[in-house]
């Protein structure tokens, strides 16, 4: 092991029950949990030194941030106790808070109805409360986009001042141009209605639980964090992974081809640090991006084009070191400002106190949402140092003389996005290879193009397990969050059960029996 990584030795074929793509939430997850079960697996990842994907923790001089912002919040018990499981002793309870910034003026995320229409002050507040009221009295009744959607739910004036212009930022594309998905999967449930009676509850004391007078603890209030960051829990997964003796996580390689064996498996080729590898497996995960799949798979899928089409917003941080013991108290705050670029600033000592080393030195995260190649991507990493500092400045949050150094960290395809055509491209992939190939299994944020938090990435990936167990498609992984409420309300481990079993038509019977014909090629390898 070398900083954390394991490397490669040369070129042999590996031959192992289960290759995975991609050393990420969903790909880390379903390697633990396949090996607990005696099954061999072996994960390559592009990453030389990191795995965790974007929940990964980059370090820099003793410096710690985590890439986007990850909270270990689940109602689902199930992720809960593997979270305690694989990291049973590192987690630390904080505080939640995160405001938006607009005009020089702090609001509360969650929104508080009376504080935004305070800070608004009486004109516009009028005119957001008239417009609230028009919305409701005359919805659009085709909803079509994510400004349909918005703008039925909060009205044009208060979508126009606290939905539009951060989230043109972060897609860069027109909210009529983005699918109404995003805004019903990502803050379905909050209307603002819901705002007024929760800022009543509030200031009235009244969410309290039953008997005991204490206020309930959710996700509004409060999260857990493991102390060094989200990386210390893909850290100790893959550690887990390779001390079984039945896995191996393959760091600096990157994805080649993913053909076929003609036998109901797949031979899985990557490029590393020592040249080649090729892996044997019965079965294949997937948490690469749909498009890089569909065109790396042999023989290529019939709905390759429609594949091609799926696009992906990238992401750069500019983490700065500034002279000041505390800055904000925030977790992150959101620009909703067009006068700067930047979309979002974390805060990492107030993920944890651990993160940033010299209690003298604050250290904060500037999150830029761009495309890979653009200007702002392309730019040199001094010249993101300046550009971040200066909007700090502009937004006065701090002066400039107080920055004492910077680090930029890029990460592609961290977004996929919901066009207006990605959903019938996704279904078209989908349906061809689920019917073609049940050895493949897609899992993940960008393995099935689903803007999933990363307990439901984990999630997609405990069901994948599950079928590959049953040698069946007993679990459907594209229920995950289909039908999640608001994601910023609720209580840790509500969900006790998982996702319902699935009907199997003949057609898909009739395949995964051809695929159990094959028995070592699908159950765990006997143990050396």
């Amino acid at each position: 092991m070398v900083n954390g990584t394991i490397r490669a030795q040369a070129a042999a074929t590996r031959k192992v029950d289960v290759a995975i793509i991609g050393a990420g939430p969903a790909g880390l997850t379903a390697g633990y949990l396949l090996t607990k079960r005696g099954f061999s697996v072996a994960i390559i990842e592009k990453d030389h030194t990191y795995v965790g994907g974007i929940s990964r923790t980059v370090e820099h001089e003793g410096y710690r941030f985590d890439i986007g912002g990850h909270r270990f919040f689940s109602k689902s018990q199930q992720v809960v106790d593997l979270w305690n499981e694989i990291l049973p002793d590192d987690f630390i309870q904080r505080p939640r808070m995160s405001r938006i910034y607009y005009e020089g003026k702090f609001y509360s995320y969650p929104l508080r109805a009376f504080e935004a229409l305070w800070n608004l002050g009486l004109v516009r507040s009028t005119l957001c409360m008239a417009s609230f009221a028009k919305a409701k009295a005359f919805p659009n009744k085709k909803v079509k986009s994510f400004e349909d959607w918005t703008v039925n739910q909060f009205g044009q004036k208060l979508y126009s001042i606290f939905f539009k212009t951060y989230t043109e930022k972060v897609w860069g594309m027109p909210c009529d141009e983005m699918s109404a998905d995003w805004a019903a999967q990502r803050i379905k449930g909050l209307s603002l209605w819901g705002a007024v009676t929760d800022g009543l509850k509030r200031s009235l004391g009244l969410n309290k639980r039953p008997n005991d007078g204490m206020q309930t603890k959710t996700l509004l209030e409060t999260f857990r964090y493991p102390r060094l960051g989200p990386g210390m829990m893909w850290d100790a997964a893959r550690d887990k992974i390779v001390a079984t003796g039945k896995g191996e996580v393959l760091m600096g390689h990157s994805f080649k081809q993913l053909a076929a064996d003609g036998q109901g498996g797949w031979r899985l080729s990557a490029s590393g640090p020592d040249g080649d590898v090729v892996i044997e497996a019965g079965h294949a995960i997937s948490s690469a991006p749909m498009r890089e799949l569909a065109a790396r798979l042999h023989p290529l899928p019939q709905t390759t084009l429609e594949a091609s089409r799926l696009k992906y917003r990238d992401f750069l941080t500019v983490a700065l070191k500034i002279r000041s013991e505390e800055l904000f108290p925030d977790n992150w705050i959101y620009i909703h400002d067009s006068k700067v670029k930047v979309g979002r600033i974390q805060n990492f000592r107030s993920w944890s106190p651990e993160m940033v080393p010299d209690e003298s030195v604050a250290c904060v995260g500037l999150e830029y949402f761009c495309f890979e190649g653009d200007d702002l991507w392309d730019s040199s990493d001094d010249d993101l140092v300046a550009l971040a500092t200066k909007e700090m400045a502009i937004l006065g949050l701090v002066s400039p003389d107080k920055v004492i150094g910077g680090v930029v960290v890029r990460q592609e395809k961290a977004y996929p996005v919901y066009d207006d055509e990605y959903a019938a491209n996704v279904a078209a992939m989908r349906s061809e290879l689920e019917a073609r190939h049940p050895t493949l299994h897609m899992v993940g944020r960008n393995g099935m193009h689903r803007y999933n938090n990363q307990d439901h990435a984990m999630m997609t990936a405990m069901l994948t397990v599950e079928n590959i167990a049953a040698g069946a498609r007993v679990y459907d992984t594209w229920c995950v969050n289909e039908d999640a409420e608001y994601h910023e309300a609720g209580n840790e481990g509500a969900e006790q059960s998982i996702p319902a079993r699935v009907a199997l038509s003949e057609d898909q019977a009739a395949a995964l029996a051809s695929v159990r014909d094959v028995p070592e090629r699908i159950a765990p390898a006997k143990a050396a």
